[in-house]
């Protein structure tokens, strides 16, 4: 990419996140997608109450239209681009049956996993049997090592698609939390796409735009939530862009506050159980920790940024 495409790639999307919000944050508002709020969460969120939920709809639009712009010249954005979009399906309909049809439940756990399943499938079955890409893994710290798992390689590209997608879902707690930390990341595979000319930069770039022209309206304090709608979304690029570069392994540096979240509630959940009652942190994911431990909602999205942040780097040196 020329850096004129580069840079246009970033500011279109930006630009129509960025006009797209005082537009459908009031249809939302009408809509009264407003988020109900747990009441044994961290007092300060009881304020948050009837904030319009949804709110992935803006970047996901600004990614979806700047991408199939460059997609005749690019067309190893599309897969990305399905996953993103894919998943983003599945949760706008578990937000939509939550705070649209006013059933608490939103998609039943089956369901949703079933959708996830589903996107996951045909990204698998694209990756084995059409693409030119295949299933092998570049090392992080050793570039002239890759690694190819044969048939199990299919089984851990849906254990990593499920666990990133749930990773960011988890990561959704904090006014501009996901969208913060998911922009380290895109920039990260923007950076590494462009040096390595992978094809796939103007749907990592999109993103990053994307996501700068949201944090406008999803910065504390917040006029708007992406909700499921964007937050398992986001999961699916992550993921989605991850293999399109051999780079699942690279997760694990990348998307180290994914994990940590996820880890949070399996520990928390795990620790509840073991000892009938007991909670081994004060609320989790482990954000909500942070703020019952004193630290403000802005702290806790700052520092976690940063520590993406630094991971970002040193991925990069691991390239």
């Amino acid at each position: 990419m020329t850096k004129i495409s580069i840079v246009l790639a970033v500011l279109i999307s930006f630009v129509i996140s960025a006009a797209a919000g005082p537009v459908i944050i009031p249809i939302l508002r009408k809509l009264k997608v407003g988020q109900t709020v747990r009441d044994d969460g961290p007092q300060t969120h009881l304020k948050k109450n009837g904030t319009p939920t949804m709110g992935g709809i803006i970047f996901l639009l600004a990614v979806l239209i700047t991408s199939l712009i460059y997609a005749p010249h690019y067309p190893k954005v599309i897969p990305i681009l399905f996953m993103t979009v894919g998943f983003g399906i599945v949760g706008f309909l578990d937000d939509f049956i939550k705070v649209v049809l006013h059933r608490s439940e939103g998609l039943t756990p089956a369901q949703k996993m079933a959708g996830q399943l589903v996107v996951t499938a045909v990204f698998a079955y694209y990756m084995v049997n059409i693409s030119d890409v295949g299933l092998t893994m570049l090392v992080p710290f050793f570039p002239e090592i890759s690694i190819n798992l044969g048939w199990l390689s299919i089984p851990l590209l849906f254990f990593v698609v499920i666990g990133t997608v749930n990773g960011t879902n988890f990561t959704d707690g904090l006014d501009g939390l996901a969208a913060s930390v998911t922009v380290m990341v895109a920039v990260f595979f923007s950076v590494v796409a462009i040096g390595t000319d992978a094809g796939i930069a103007p749907v990592t770039l999109a993103v990053a735009g994307g996501l700068m022209g949201f944090l406008l309206f999803n910065v504390y304090p917040a006029s708007v939530f992406m909700g499921d709608t964007g937050s398992l979304a986001l999961g699916g690029f992550v993921a989605a862009t991850a293999y399109m570069m051999n780079m699942p392994l690279f997760i694990l540096l990348v998307g180290f506050i994914y994990l940590v979240e996820v880890l949070s509630v399996i520990i928390q959940v795990t620790y509840f159980k073991a000892t009938h009652g007991k909670r081994f942190f004060k609320m989790a994911p482990i954000h909500h920790h942070f703020e019952k431990c004193g630290w403000s909602e802005t702290r806790v999205v700052a520092v976690f940024s940063i520590i993406t942040a630094l991971c970002c780097l040193v991925a990069f040196a691991a390239v």
